[in-house]
């Protein structure tokens, strides 16, 4: 069986200069979005990598490479390129918080360290050309202990489990039906997802996570349901009045009803008001109007 490390050594990359990362975030909202980052943000991955906890902080000093997987299945990485580790800067919280990128991850799901921790370091990393068209297709069997999220890739076997011919990291879009989004999530789309809601008019429904209220829309303008929805993403509000008063980060968003594209204004305008009408979020929600 291929062994991703007889791999490293077909590109005369010494194993033992390697360490080979298996990124699992523990907060489930990134767990979700890091695939996506890796293809459609790779300026949000590289700024997730660059900052390390002590152990793989340590190793960083002394190695010149990671070959970084994602974690999409619990005995299994998904790669996601070969990096070059360059010089480090030392950051005091300050210097954290202000990293270039930190305050989005953030948002998407991040946990900040504490401001009474010690200075961390924060690694320049370039992603080399190595086996860049395996990325989000080869998937390599993680060795045991399976917690243990990165080892020397000199002392261990990662077998070659699968090579697909399409990406893992980038899935089919779920029907419509089933599409439920947060609305940190609508800023990091895969472009083969904001495709589809481009194409879609309808009605969809935002729902306020920490009221349990909801509020119903309809889109069947310049870009259709994701013209919409990237307008709630940049405002948070999207000129609602009603909605200016939640947080951005408590709002979902999803799909009531598709309709056919050539369906007239005044057409879609009368299901979203009907759908009002039915869930009644004129008067127990967030709707105005």
């Amino acid at each position: 069986m291929l062994n991703f490390r007889t791999m490293l050594e077909l590109e005369d990359l010494d194993p033992a200069e390697v360490l080979i990362v298996r990124h699992i975030p523990r907060e489930a909202s990134l767990a979700r979005v890091l695939p996506w980052l890796v293809v459609e943000r790779p300026d949000l991955f590289l700024a997730w990598q660059q900052i390390q906890w002590a152990s793989l902080e340590k190793a960083m000093t002394r190695a010149r490479y990671i070959a970084s997987f994602v974690s999409q299945d619990s005995k299994a990485g998904t790669f996601a390129g070969i990096y070059r580790i360059g010089s480090a800067q030392t950051l005091d919280y300050e210097g954290y918080c202000a990293f270039p990128g930190n305050r989005e991850l953030e948002e998407l799901g991040m946990s900040l360290r504490e401001p009474d921790m010690a200075p961390c370091l924060a690694f320049d990393l370039e992603r080399l050309r190595h086996y860049e068209d395996y990325i989000g297709r080869l998937t390599i069997s993680w060795p045991p202990p399976f917690q243990g999220w990165w080892r020397r890739a000199k002392s261990g076997a990662f077998p070659v489990m699968a090579i697909d011919p399409e990406s893992r990291f980038v899935r089919g879009m779920p029907d419509w039906h089933d599409l439920v989004l947060n609305w940190h999530e609508l800023r990091s789309l895969p472009a083969s997802w904001a495709a589809k809601l481009a194409q879609w008019r309808g009605v969809y429904f935002i729902h306020d996570v920490a009221s349990g209220s909801g509020y119903v829309g309809s889109a069947c303008g310049e870009d259709n349901i994701l013209g919409r929805w990237l307008n709630y993403a940049r405002t948070g509000h999207g000129g609602n009045a009603a909605l200016r008063a939640c947080d951005p980060a408590n709002l979902s968003f999803s799909i009531l009803q598709r309709t056919s594209p050539d369906l007239e204004v005044s057409d879609v305008v009368a299901l979203e008001t009907s759908w009002k009408n039915r869930l009644h979020t004129r008067r127990f929600g967030l709707n105005r109007n």
